[in-house]
């Protein structure tokens, strides 16, 4: 498999996990490794998308920092360690999983999706910390929007929109969208806006001003 077809935020992850691998004197990287250095990254999508799955990921972290933890030494690694063959095996169906979902680019997101699909420590981990494939698909689409991952800078591109913007589906299962009782102008300019696509909405001023993304 091409590394460049790699997501920017999944190569960072793998070369962290490499360090982390070589740090620990270990002689194989394992997706272990990987996990750990997704679920640590800054602005990375694997934790956010754990919440949404409904997954414990206090305890997923803690247990695999302890079977880190509990992975064979070897002194003396130079710094060329091995990827393991579940390793391997992993990042091959995440390479399927791209495929079949229709995406350029092997986001991070699939690497979860894959570990659960592939018999070793972290799909024990993952499943004990309350994963399953069906929840973590739906929260892949969920953060998604639908949309297949065809940028290599598609997490970031994410991430900056998330900062931005507010989930209004999200907000309204969480019930915490404003009351629209009593709000009839509003309303009618904001079903204007979606049907035209060209109109913005306007307020009075010094109001802060929203916008919907369609």
């Amino acid at each position: 498999m091409r590394l460049d077809r790699l997501t920017n935020k999944f190569q960072l992850a793998l070369a962290d996990a490499q360090s982390l691998a070589l740090g620990k004197d270990h002689q194989f990287i394992d997706p272990l490794h990987v996990m750990s250095a997704l679920l640590q990254q800054e602005g990375g999508t694997l934790s956010p998308l754990l919440t949404t799955a409904g997954v414990n990921a206090v305890r997923l972290k803690a247990d695999i920092e302890q079977a880190i933890a509990r992975l064979p030494q070897v002194q003396g690694v130079d710094g060329d360690v091995q990827p393991s063959n579940e390793f391997v095996r992993t990042l091959n169906l995440c390479d399927k999983i791209a495929q079949k979902r229709g995406d350029a680019f092997i986001s991070s997101e699939l690497f979860l999706l894959a570990a659960l699909d592939t018999r070793g420590t972290l799909s024990d981990l993952l499943a004990r910390a309350g994963a399953t494939k069906e929840a973590v698909s739906k929260a892949i689409d969920q953060i998604r929007g639908g949309e297949q991952v065809n940028d290599q800078n598609a997490e970031d591109q994410r991430q900056e929109l998330k900062k931005f913007t507010i989930d209004l589906t999200e907000r309204a299962e969480q019930g915490k969208l404003d009351p629209v009782i009593g709000r009839d102008e509003e309303i009618r300019r904001t079903i204007q806006v979606l049907q035209r696509r060209t109109k913005n909405l306007w307020s009075p001023p010094f109001l802060q001003h929203r916008f919907l993304i369609n």
